[in-house]
């Protein structure tokens, strides 16, 4: 995976490479570049803690939180376009 388009920021942050998804497409576990797999739960706080790059938390219309890829013009590594693990 081609990484020089990253912006660094001094210490490299972990990004998600992959997602599990439940029967109606949702979103449900995330695999990080150094191999951890994280429920939803738990891959929300490291977002929100600032743990990982290239995704960001925000808060739906229902008042849920929810997990997206940052935007940056580019589909390909949206999370839902990212490889099932």
């Amino acid at each position: 995976m081609d990484q020089s388009n990253n912006q660094q920021t001094g210490n490299e942050r972990e990004q998600v490479v992959a997602v599990q998804k439940n029967g109606d497409g949702d979103l449900t576990a995330f695999k990080t570049s150094t191999g951890r797999e994280l429920d939803y739960a738990t891959a929300l706080q490291e977002v929100q803690a600032g743990n990982i790059a290239g995704v960001n938390a925000f808060k739906g219309r229902n008042g849920e939180t929810y997990l997206r890829g940052d935007a940056d013009g580019d589909p390909t590594n949206n999370l839902d376009q990212l490889p099932l693990f």
